[in-house]
């Protein structure tokens, strides 16, 4: 077993060419490569961060508007309850599971070739929910009624469900993401303890006295194996109760014994787009070529495939099923969304949503940039598919919409929301981003024995 303590001599390949867009400081003599985006920053770096922290403040601004006047500045009535913010809430928390899940189960069946890509997919999570679950707050127009989710929540409720799972998800993620980064913690300390001396200390704390003993190891790697088991069972129960908030009521479209599984499916395929999209940004602007290779986006691109046709055959039987059934209610639905109402965004929808299996298929030919964007396009379809999941349904009610204004029976989402789900992507960019510069977005101790198990 190799030894990850503070003295342990660098045994990584070197020679990355480093980017124009770096600055001149040089890399602590010693230091692991894969520390560089640690330790430098571009002026890439400050103008990305620049936009989304003005993007954020938008944001945050369109919602204190909220706050000040109420839902009445946003879209959303007596009709539509829900709209954009829950949209986002159901996408974030879905993008969230591929993370733990592919980094989970390539973890418990010993696959080499993960330890590149785990911590991106473990962060993706982490993000995903610290941006996802305020959505609801937001949604809830009063910030203050959360006190009586508390002293009045009842477990009948699905909605009180979803509070537990969620918060239970997001404190075992970061238990998740904390113990394998603990030896790049403890590897960190010596290199920029005099040039980052405040962040050095946080590591050295944070490290909890790693030194790479064989005990040490041992019991880091019996608590990761533990976490990777349990996480996977409360991953999948979470995106299962957020379905369950729509499918446990007695409304058209969401009451379907199908959603648990539909909803749990859709985040791996949401969420192994989302990795594969961070992979390639990381692999271009901090010149990880050596050790993000085609072999990584070949395999996750077979994953990307296999779950978007699972996603698809779901999609296909969920349809047809209340297309054959042909009653009242679900026919007014399905007339709405294929040829009616929202048709347009529909069908928008299924188009980006699906239509990226094909580029997937032929990888061989496309490469990875047909690949990512693929990735990118099967997002955007997913976030479209999760609207049309809400919207249709709230327009469409058992009881018709009478004596109400024309526009009553139409969502139209205000500047207001669509500025706060801006702010939201770019809360979600930004985390990630001052994340891979705060710590190493690929653990250098696994890539290192990874490195030495071969060289052996």
């Amino acid at each position: 077993m190799a030894n990850h303590g503070l003295d342990m001599p660098v045994n990584m390949p070197v020679g990355l060419t480093r980017s124009r867009q770096q600055t001149t400081d040089a890399l602590p003599a010693g230091a692991p490569e894969l520390l560089r985006p640690v330790v430098q920053a571009g002026s890439y770096f400050y103008l990305l961060a620049g936009v989304l922290v003005g993007t954020i403040a938008v944001g945050l601004g369109a919602y204190l508007t909220q706050l000040r006047y109420g839902l009445m500045v946003t879209g959303m009535s007596n009709f539509y309850s829900w709209g954009l913010y829950i949209t986002n809430f159901v996408f974030f928390i879905g993008v969230s599971h591929a993370g733990t899940l592919v980094s989970a189960i390539l973890r418990v069946t010993g696959a080499e070739w993960r330890r590149p890509i785990t911590r991106m997919a473990e962060v993706i999570t982490g993000v995903a929910l610290l941006i996802g679950a305020p959505m609801v707050l937001i949604d809830l127009g009063r910030i203050d009624r959360v006190y009586n989710l508390v002293i009045h929540g009842r477990l009948q409720s699905p909605l009180l469900w979803d509070v537990f799972s969620v918060t239970t998800y997001l404190v075992g993620s970061i238990v998740f993401l904390y113990l394998p980064l603990i030896p790049d913690l403890a590897r960190c300390y010596p290199y920029l303890k005099d040039r980052y001396p405040v962040r050095a200390r946080i590591y050295k704390i944070l490290s909890l006295g790693w030194q790479g003993t064989p005990e040490q190891v041992r019991l880091l790697e019996r608590a990761m194996a533990i976490m990777a088991v349990v996480i996977m069972p409360v991953a999948i129960s979470v995106h299962t109760v957020v379905s369950f908030i729509f499918s446990m009521t007695l409304r058209e479209g969401w009451h379907s014994t199908i959603f648990g599984p539909y909803f749990v499916i859709g985040a791996i395929y949401s969420g192994v787009a989302a990795i594969i999209v961070a992979m390639a940004l990381f692999r271009k602007f901090y010149q990880l070529e050596k050790y993000i290779t085609p072999l990584h986006f070949r395999r996750l691109g077979y994953l990307l495939l296999a779950s978007g046709l699972v996603y698809l055959y779901m999609t296909f039987a969920e349809y047809l099923t209340v297309f054959y059934g042909s009653e009242e209610s679900g026919s007014t639905l399905t007339k709405a969304l294929f040829t009616g109402q929202f048709r347009g965004v529909f069908w928008s929808a299924i188009i980006l949503t699906f239509s990226p299996l094909l580029v997937t298929a032929l990888g061989r030919w496309t490469g990875i940039p047909g690949l990512v964007l693929g990735a990118v396009v099967v997002n955007i379809g997913m976030w479209l598919k999760r609207y049309m999941i809400i919207t249709p349904t709230l327009a469409n009610p058992y009881i018709p919409i009478q004596n109400a204004p024309p526009y009553a029976g139409f969502y139209w989402p205000t500047w207001v929301e669509w500025s706060i789900t801006a702010g939201a992507l770019a809360g979600f960019i930004l985390l990630y981003v001052l994340f891979s510069k705060l710590f190493p977005i690929i653990s250098i101790w696994e890539t290192e024995e990874h490195t030495e198990g071969r060289e052996a």
